[in-house]
């Protein structure tokens, strides 16, 4: 493929999430019109605005748009762009089709952190930010650094003790929500559906944080795809021709485990879409991890979106947890990449 048609190919990709962005928008238990979306969207940008026509707009649907589903719109795909792209990361260092971003205890952190905030609850708000979510990122981002402090040697840490260190914190872990939660089962549902995901509680200011944080990591890794690439080779072969085998894979571990964990606390836990994404766009376009990052991270923002319009709509006045969706479609594709990826794991 030459780059001309690879960047056609980034251009219909960039038009298709367009487009998923405008009709999902419209799409729900309260149906409205394209033509009206456009109206109430450009009725907010001071260039167009004088040309817009206020008399196609009613206010309820516009609070519809404004305040409820263009934010978590918005939220959902730069969700999906930060955990595709740090599953790309996850199966590119530890070279395994099977890693996703939450193998190294992120989930399990924000889950412990939101289960002490159900179990103690105070009332701080920041950056759009709940005290819960607040109390997830730093569960998430605590139990990341005790990982990597568990695993550092004067070598450096291998990927086989990350793993296996992430494994026993993991399970350490969800003893001791379990223990929490037996003393507080009126908390029960509240923590539940926390860590099963959801976009409702999508602000603009939680937005910001995540897209800055989003456009920071993929602007910091993504010059070392091509490094990636090399250490597929192995990491003797990867030294031999000059990288940091230890210092690359830590930094981009590092930035992207903080990116899933800035995500974590926006949402809660959403899990598969770093581990389906990926694989699903390699088999188109190989193994290439320029390709793979900027094909998946599009992807991954198209497929949360489609995922959490999904949740909000299947069921008439009732949402269900957009996790709920995302491991119906993960689940089968887990157990088909287990079978076929079994000689390798």
């Amino acid at each position: 493929m030459g780059r001309k048609d690879r960047k056609i190919n980034i251009g219909i990709t960039i038009v298709i999430l367009a487009i998923v962005v405008i009709v999902v928008a419209s799409v729900g238990n309260v149906t409205i019109p394209l033509n009206e979306f456009f109206s109430i969207i450009g009725s907010k940008i001071p260039i167009i605005k004088g040309f817009v026509n206020e008399e196609l707009i009613i206010k309820s649907h516009s609070i519809i748009v404004l305040n409820l589903r263009f934010p978590r719109i918005v939220l959902s795909m730069f969700a999906g762009f930060g955990l595709a792209y740090s599953g790309v990361v996850y199966q590119g260092v530890f070279r395994n089709p099977m890693a996703e971003p939450y193998l190294l205890g992120v989930s399990s952190g924000a889950a412990l952190g939101a289960t002490l905030a159900s179990v103690f609850p105070v009332s701080i708000w920041f950056l759009g930010f709940s005290y819960t979510s607040i109390m997830a990122f730093f569960g998430a981002i605590l139990v990341l650094y005790l990982i990597f402090i568990i695993t550092n040697t004067r070598k450096g840490q291998t990927m086989n003790i990350l793993l296996l260190a992430g494994l026993a914190i993991n399970y350490f872990i969800s003893s001791i929500i379990s223990l929490f939660m037996m003393f507080n089962q009126d908390k029960i549902d509240d923590v539940y559906f926390w860590t099963m995901g959801s976009f409702k509680t999508a602000t603009y200011e939680k937005i910001l944080v995540v897209m800055i944080v989003v456009v920071v990591v993929i602007a910091y890794t993504f010059p070392l795809n091509r490094k990636l690439d090399i250490m597929l080779l192995g990491d003797e072969q990867a030294k031999s021709l000059g990288i940091d085998v230890v210092k690359t894979k830590r930094k981009m571990l590092v930035a992207t485990s903080l990116m899933a964990a800035v995500i974590v606390a926006s949402c809660g836990i959403i899990g598969f879409v770093g581990l389906i994404i990926p694989h699903l766009i390699r088999l188109f376009v190989g193994p290439i991890h320029k390709k793979l990052l900027i094909h998946s991270t599009l992807l991954g923002g198209i497929f949360l979106i489609i995922a959490d319009t999904v949740a909000r709509s299947i069921i008439p006045n009732k949402e269900i947890s957009v996790g709920i969706i995302t491991s119906i479609f993960g689940v089968p594709f887990f157990v088909w990449m287990l079978l076929k990826n079994k000689q390798r794991i």
